[in-house]
């Protein structure tokens, strides 16, 4: 779906500053207990400064079905991500939506993440992608902690296995080398290329696709 994400984009000035960086997709963070959140008419207002190419995906933590299946009808989103502690069974109730799922990845807990999505398998909801991001209690994510590169390192790439999305406290001066250790499919960043929480740096944002990229190159 996407190589390079930055997520939490909150301002329409944001979203232009996104196109000129050369993203490929952009988050929308609808959990209003965020600095990152936004609502539904500023999500509106973002999506349509965005070109059609960028995929736009909406950011779920824990929240009701309708609202989801709402929230993705209105703003014609091309993803669903999903943030919280959501089980296997409601991805399943989502049915065909286009969904992604995060996992908060402890140093040595790959398995938490694997069972789930296997688990998923099971009932026919396996997610587009899988974002690992670091654990830290108590917050589901744009913390700026980083992920532990050496667990991710051995994630599975059997077929059914969604790619990997890198993410958790990746700059402009690391993406390069967690690319390189971890060789995801793509790479997500939130506070990484922010001048303040939930306002983008456009420069640092320029350099953390630019950066990413280049290493991407560099693993064909």
């Amino acid at each position: 779906m996407f190589r390079t994400k930055i997520c939490g984009i909150t301002t329409v000035e944001d979203a232009r500053a996104m196109t000129e960086a050369g993203v490929d997709a952009v988050g929308l963070n609808f959990y209003d207990q965020s600095p990152r959140f936004v609502d539904t008419d500023t999500a509106e207002a973002i999506i349509a400064a965005l070109p059609s190419e960028i995929v736009k995906v909406g950011l779920f933590v824990d929240s009701p079905l309708n609202f989801v299946c709402d929230t993705h009808e209105k703003l014609g989103l091309d993803a669903i991500q999903l943030h919280g502690s959501e089980k296997p069974e409601y991805m399943a109730r989502l049915g065909k939506l286009p969904l992604i799922r995060a996992f908060r990845v402890a140093a040595g807990d790959l398995y938490s993440m694997t069972d789930y999505l296997l688990e998923c398998r099971k009932l026919g909801a396996v997610p587009r992608m899988a974002i690992a991001d670091a654990l830290v209690p108590g917050v589901h994510g744009g913390t700026g902690s980083l992920a532990d590169w050496e667990t991710l390192r051995d994630y599975p790439n059997q077929p059914w296995h969604p790619p990997l999305v890198l993410a958790g406290g990746l700059s402009p001066q690391n993406v390069g080398d967690a690319i390189r250790a971890v060789r995801p499919a793509a790479v997500d960043t939130a506070s990484g290329v922010e001048s303040s929480p939930g306002r983008k740096n456009a420069s640092k944002s320029k350099a953390f696709v630019r950066a990413a990229l280049a290493a991407f190159a560099e693993l064909k």
